[in-house]
Order: structure tokens, then sequence, then C-alpha cells
């Protein structure tokens, strides 16, 4: 996911991120000099066959000299922490007692089946139950790794950051459930959990949920649509934290 920044020239615009725009800028001046090189006009070149110019091992050999010049690809998940900071104040990703602090998370005591309300989001798909699990922040390749080597532990509920999906892709289908900060339920990730039919809640506004608590979703609440997002309409389902079995 890369945040573009609409430039004054009629097609250009710049990447907030540097390998992005590096890249870009290294596409740029390789057509520049096949064109040159043409010496055809630019709508010859462009509709004729020398739009082939470009081939794989161009661009192979762009990415391996911003390689060599110490240039790392970012991770999609990371953009969500620079179009939401005020959901991602602390990275929290070594502390045990980290919790995801959102504003506007609701939150109440608990119930009489011991069921404290920790925040809500948005249902991805109607379920006839609701369902429980344990909660398990899964935010960094590390994590996502380890779970590659070791398995993704039993009714793990993953509380990511990204809408994207691309960080979680290789374990996704492992989890009994997802709560996501970000997105839509038209988001990428909204779409690859209903395909792999795992419960999931996008646009999650959590409040003291540690890792390895109990969780509840209200996955029995009705599907958030886009109507309702085009017309400002709440349809909030609820995760609550178990106090007790």
């Amino acid at each position: 996911m890369t945040k573009l920044l609409v430039d004054t020239d009629k097609y250009g615009y710049q990447s907030e991120f540097a390998v992005v725009e590096a890249y870009n800028s290294a596409v740029k001046d390789l057509m520049r000099q096949r064109f040159a090189a043409a010496g055809k006009p630019w709508r010859e070149f462009v509709f004729g066959p020398d739009a082939a110019v470009v081939t794989k091992a161009d661009m192979e050999a762009i990415e391996a000299r911003l390689l060599d010049l110490g240039y790392r690809f970012t991770p999609s998940a990371m953009s969500s922490a620079i179009e939401r900071p005020e959901a991602y104040k602390d990275a929290g990703l070594n502390n045990p007692d980290f919790s995801f602090e959102h504003e506007g998370a609701p939150t109440a005591a608990a119930d009489a089946e011991g069921r404290e309300l920790r925040g809500a989001g948005d249902n991805v798909v109607t379920y006839e139950k609701n369902m429980s699990g344990i909660a398990r922040y899964v935010r960094t390749s590390d994590k996502v790794l380890e779970y590659l080597t070791n398995g993704v532990p039993a009714d793990t509920i993953a509380i990511v950051d990204d809408s994207g999906g691309t960080l979680t892709a290789p374990v996704l289908e492992k989890f009994k459930g997802v709560l996501c900060a970000g997105g839509t339920t038209r988001s990428h990730l909204a779409i690859l959990t209903r395909e792999y039919g795992i419960p999931c809640l996008m646009n999650s506004r959590l409040s003291g949920i540690k890792d390895g608590d109990r969780v509840e979703i209200e996955i029995s609440a009705r599907a958030k649509t886009g109507e309702d997002y085009a017309h400002g309409v709440d349809a909030s389902a609820r995760v609550w934290r178990l106090t007790r079995g």
C-alpha cells in the first residue's frame, strides 16, 4: 500500500516512501533513455512495438541497483501506522502488557456472563453464533515467521494493524478469527478472510485487550455494507474480554 501525493505535473506523483520514489524514478529514467534512442514521436513510441522495450531483465537490474545502494522494501503494514498515527501511538512490539487503546473504543464492566466490553468493529460476514478464542497480536514479520516455523497456536484470534493482508497472508488460513484495526469490509484483508471462511471484524476500535486474553467476537451481528459506509450508518459488532472460562 503506497500513499501517493499528486504532483503539479499532469501525470506525476511522489511517494511518501523513499524506496518507492527511487524505484519509480529509475523506471522513468529508463523510459526516457529508450524514448530518446528510438527517435520517434511519443505516440508512435508508446503505441508501437517499442512499448515492449522494458523487459523483465531491466526491472530486475533496477531492483538489484536499489538493493546494492542499501534500500529495503517497506512492508505494506507500515503504511497503516503512517496513515493512522493515532491508532498506533505505542508500537508495543516487545511489551507483553501492550494493548491497543483506540479512541472511541466502547467499554463496559463485566455483565452477568463475565464479559467485559472491550471494543467493536465492522463485521465482514454474519455467522449463526458468536465465537471466542485467544487474542494474539500479529504485527511483525518475525511473529509470522515464528508461526510458520512452529505453527499457529490453537484458538488464535489475530489482532493486526493492516487491512492489506500482506503481512499475515502466509498464516492467515490458520487463524480462528481476525480483529483488524484498519480498513473496511471491502478491504483486501476482509476479502481474504471471507474467502477462507474466517470470522473477521475490520476497523476495530479496541481497549485493554492483551496478548493471551480470551475474547468473544459478536460475529452474529449483521455484516456492514457499502451502503452503511456511504450513509454513515453504525453497524458495529462488539468485542468482549472474558473474565471467566
